[in-house]
């Protein structure tokens, strides 16, 4: 029987050239980088009181003092407050509360100013039916942005009141996140003005008083 001679495929080698989908690559980040809009640094708008200029000097300094609470952000993420003019020497002047709207979001909605009014309170009443209004009527950005500013400043549709001045002070064992839960807090409550200080050696003494961990 005749021997069959075995069948030689010739093998062909396949090179895929990438060369095109690179070049095509690079077309399309070009396209989306040019098309697309880079984003925008945001930032936080701060109003501040207005001053009266038929008021005297000693009644301004009075209802700063009356409308500001200083918070103190604490090692193992405590929080402290203290209402009104600081007093250095006094631990009883500081208070330990928790984060939340049981903890300083109470605490802010119930302090009263000078005026004998809780503003937080008529501040965020007067800022959802504006954001009710701006929903309803389609108020362009600009013109509720002025209104909300006007708000938050204590002018009311029913009148001016005084406003809350709100200080944190983060110590040195504060963490980030308690920090931007402060931060949060003001946005909820739609605060104003609000500053972000450092502890002085006055704090520090306080702070020692009532024995808290800084």
């Amino acid at each position: 029987m005749a021997k069959q001679k075995e069948s030689k495929q010739k093998k062909i080698n396949v090179r895929v050239d990438f060369t095109p989908m690179v070049d095509m690559l690079m077309l399309l980040i070009t396209f989306f980088m040019l098309c697309t809009s880079l984003s925008k640094s945001k930032t936080m708008d701060l109003t501040m009181p207005a001053k009266d200029k038929e008021q005297k000097e000693e009644q301004q300094n009075e209802a700063k003092e009356s409308g500001a609470i200083t918070l103190y952000l604490a090692a193992d993420n405590k929080i402290y407050f203290g209402a009104g003019e600081p007093k250095y020497d006094d631990a009883e002047w500081i208070k330990e509360t928790t984060w939340g709207k049981d903890g300083i979001r109470k605490v802010l909605r119930e302090h009263t100013t000078g005026e004998g009014i809780k503003p937080v309170p008529m501040i965020e009443m007067a800022a959802k039916e504006l954001r009710k209004k701006k929903k309803d009527e389609n108020i362009p950005d600009s013109i509720f942005n002025k209104q909300l500013s006007d708000i938050k400043g204590g002018n009311l549709p029913t009148g001016k009141i005084e406003t809350l001045t709100v200080i944190i002070k983060p110590t040195d064992n504060a963490t980030y996140t308690n920090m931007i839960d402060a931060l949060d807090e003001m946005q909820i409550l739609e605060i104003g003005t609000y500053v972000i200080d450092k502890i002085t050696p006055d704090d520090q003494k306080l702070l020692k008083l009532k024995g808290v961990e800084e």
